[in-house]
């Protein structure tokens, strides 16, 4: 696994759906494709999944090929590959960052999450998700909230990482 994406921020999204990256997601992207040279602009692919989705995942060329290792396993016919073909093939925008550091999302994947003015962008690991604003506070936060009122105050989050098992 290469270099993760790490941190939050907020950008304005133009009339014609372009966005600028945050420039430490664009140097992780840049380092996670195989084809990306100096001057090049890096590929990314954008999974949006069906209506259940209600944010934009960004893959990395190096994680979505994982990805498609992990799905051409799977026995060809089943439903499960049918399934992750439908959402990582079908469902996907494959796109690259042009030369000023942005993403051009088309109109279909804006009005998808109800994107309009401002996109939150938040890491997550080797992808990183792209929000309306208003719908990562009010779900996301609100489900994290729930999730730590049900441990104890003293609760240490670090201490999931204790039944982690990393593979190499």
């Amino acid at each position: 696994m290469g270099r993760r994406f790490r941190g939050e921020s907020q950008h304005k999204v133009d009339g014609k759906g372009r966005v600028s990256i945050p420039a430490s997601f664009r140097r992780v992207l840049e380092a996670s494709d195989p084809n990306w040279s100096e001057g090049a602009n890096p590929e990314v692919v954008i999974v949006y999944g069906d209506h259940r989705r209600k944010y934009l995942e960004c893959y990395t060329m190096q994680a979505i090929d994982e990805v498609d290792d992990k799905i051409d396993a799977l026995p060809r016919g089943s439903m499960e590959r049918q399934l992750l073909q439908r959402m990582f093939h079908g469902q996907s925008h494959p796109t690259n960052v042009d030369e000023t550091g942005r993403l051009v999302l088309p109109a279909k994947l804006r009005q998808k999450i109800g994107l309009e003015g401002e996109a939150f962008f938040i890491a997550s690991g080797d992808t990183f998700q792209i929000w309306n604003p208003e719908t990562y506070e009010t779900e996301e936060v609100a489900k994290t909230e729930a999730f730590l009122d049900d441990l104890p105050d003293d609760f240490d989050p670090l201490s999931f990482l204790d039944g982690a098992k990393l593979e190499r």
